[in-house]
Order: C-alpha cells, then sequence, then structure tokens
C-alpha cells in the first residue's frame, strides 16, 4: 500500500510502498478513506515533538472502514465506518485510566506517532480505540472532529462554568469548530487572530463570532476564558491581561514556544492557567454525538494523499482557512 512517511526531522516527507499490515488479537484493519493533517504533525516534523523511532507514518484524524476483524474483536462489522483519533492505547490500570483521566496515561500510544497513522491508505487500530461514526459524519469535512474538534471540546469543557463570553486564539481547524459550539451555546465569541490576518478574521464573523480581530488589539468584553490553539507561548499572558475575575487560560496544542514572564497582578483574583493533553474515549463520544445534533459545519481544503508535504507547507503557512485533509482517493 502507499504511505507518506517522515524518515527524520526536517525532511520532506516520502511516499513510501508498505506492506498492509494484519491486525492481531483485538485489533482492526481500516481502510482509510481520508486522513486530517494536523498541528501536531508539524510538530513531529520539525523536531518540537520526539517519536519512538522513524520512520513515522502521521496523521491521527481517521475516517474510514473496518476491513477486516482481528481475533476477539466485537462490537464492529466489516465495511462499517470509523473515525480513528490521537489516543491509540492506554494501560486501563493506573490511576489516571481508573478515574476517567486516561489521557493522562503515562504508557499511552498515540495514532501517528508511537504507531503508524493515517497518511495511508491503511493502518491497524485498537478496536476499543476507533468510534463507529453516527448518520450524517461522514466525508472528508467529519476527519477533522478526530483531533481539532476534540481538542477544541474539550478545551471549552476545561474551561469551567458559567461562561458568557471566550475568546480564541489562533482561528484555525479547532478555533472553527469550537466556535460552532459555542455560538450554539449562545456564547459571546471572539476571534483573536495575527495582526492584518483580514482573511482568517472574516471567516470567524462569517461562522457566527461576534468580534475578530488582531492580538494588537483587545476584545471589546472580558473574557471569562481564553482558548489558545497557536503554539505561541507569548499569547499566554496576553490573553491573561483580557481575562475576567476568575477567568481561565486553556492551552489546547501540544507544544507551545517559551512563555514569557508574567505579571501576578493579572493572575490575580483567581485567574488561572491550565493545559488540555489528549482525549479520552469519552470526549470522541460525546463529540461526534454533538457533531451531529449541531451539523457541525467544518472547512476544508481536500489534497491527494501525495501532496501531503503541500499541505503540511499551507498549514504552515495559513494558506487555507479551517483544516486540511488527505483524500486516499
Amino acid at each position: 500500500m502507499r504511505a507518506m512517511r517522515m524518515h527524520g526531522p526536517g525532511q520532506a516527507l516520502q511516499l513510501d510502498a508498505v506492506p498492509v499490515p494484519v491486525p492481531g488479537s483485538g485489533e482492526v484493519l481500516v481502510r482509510v478513506r481520508y486522513c486530517g493533517v494536523c498541528r501536531t504533525d508539524l510538530h513531529i516534523l520539525d523536531g518540537d515533538l520526539t517519536p519512538p523511532g522513524w520512520p513515522v507514518t502521521p496523521g491521527h484524524e481517521v475516517i474510514g472502514d473496518v476491513a477486516q476483524l482481528g481475533p476477539g474483536v466485537t462490537g464492529l462489522r466489516e465495511g462499517q465506518a470509523v473515525g480513528v483519533p490521537w489516543l491509540a492505547q492506554t494501560c486501563g490500570q493506573c490511576r489516571f485510566c481508573v478515574s476517567a483521566r486516561e489521557n493522562l496515561c503515562a504508557q499511552a500510544r498515540f495514532t501517528g506517532f508511537s504507531q503508524p497513522g493515517g497518511y495511508a491508505e491503511a493502518l491497524i487500530v485498537s478496536a476499543a480505540y476507533c468510534f463507529p461514526l453516527p448518520q450524517g459524519i461522514d466525508g472528508p469535512a467529519a476527519a477533522p472532529l478526530l483531533c481539532a474538534g476534540l481538542i477544541g471540546y474539550r478545551s471549552l469543557r476545561l474551561a469551567g462554568e458559567n461562561l458568557r463570553c471566550i475568546g480564541l486564539y489562533g482561528f484555525g481547524a479547532a478555533a472553527h469548530l469550537v466556535a460552532q459550539i459555542a455560538l450554539a451555546r449562545n456564547l459571546t465569541v471572539c476571534a483573536i487572530t495575527r495582526p492584518g490576518d483580514c482573511r482568517s478574521q472574516q471567516f470567524a464573523r462569517d461562522l457566527g463570532c461576534q468580534w475578530a480581530g488582531g492580538t494588537d488589539q483587545s476584545p471589546p468584553w472580558p473574557l471569562d476564558a481564553a482558548l489558545i490553539f497557536a503554539p505561541a507561548g507569548e499569547l499566554v499572558p496576553l490573553a491573561l491581561g483580557h481575562l475576567e475575575r476568575g477567568g481561565t487560560v486553556v492551552c489546547g496544542g501540544i507544544h507551545m514556544s517559551q512563555i514569557p514572564p508574567l505579571d501576578y497582578a493579572d493572575l490575580w483574583l483567581e485567574r488561572s492557567i491550565r493545559s488540555v493533553a489528549n482525549l479520552t474515549r469519552q470526549d470522541g463520544e460525546e463529540l461526534l454525538g454533538l457533531a451531529a445534533r449541531l451539523g457541525l459545519n467544518p472547512t476544508v481544503t481536500v489534497y491527494p494523499l501525495v501532496q501531503a508535504n503541500q499541505a503540511l507547507d499551507d498549514l504552515r503557512h495559513g494558506r487555507f482557512e479551517g483544516a486540511a485533509v488527505l483524500s486516499m482517493q
């Protein structure tokens, strides 16, 4: 089968011919139809994240069909449409796993990082860690839900209760999806982009955000929560300064540049900073059901598999709105 693989940090992905894998006990073979392109893939390529070994087949926003069941698999059937997320396996026994915090398991494995991902025509998945897709969730637009949507959803949930106004810093794949969820909850949403990024600001307004501006501007209302999806540490003290009393800054990325020194006066009055790590299967089930009920509408740009390098470069330079998705067709 074809796979676009990374052979080392900083090296362009190569189109390789690799054997079709065979599912073992508790696993399924998924034929990939679409795979989203995530900023985490860029962090692996750039050396910000070090995988267990090279080469790496990236990709963890997979939409595909079950092609083969391994021994002992129940609850799935051949031909069934499924989604494959970042979280690929956990120990199931540590204190985090048994307290509904499997996203923090120290033994966790990750799709497209610890094991081959979706920049390929097929991949092996633990049957317990893939999601049957609800009716209406399918096609290339469904792929970003498997990470961008999940991280946005978890970030909003960890922002706390009693929210009225939120700010989204970095209006890309995750932000444009969580904005739709927040707006459906009648929250006021502010989109904060790079200065002068009029295209992204207009995109945010078109989705219904009540205000959009650059980081050189201040939102017109105090924020109960600031969700940061751009990997820029300098946004943390900036967002902190925009918070209402008791507000929360949530950092939704897996990697961020150095955070500058903070002024304690900005943290005072029970403001807080927290990060979001990975996802749980409960997050996935909830988000996919919510996406079907709300009719979440991801904006995607589709590339053929062999143009994965171009998709990553376009992501790096912000050449599209929403998310990029690779197609195996």
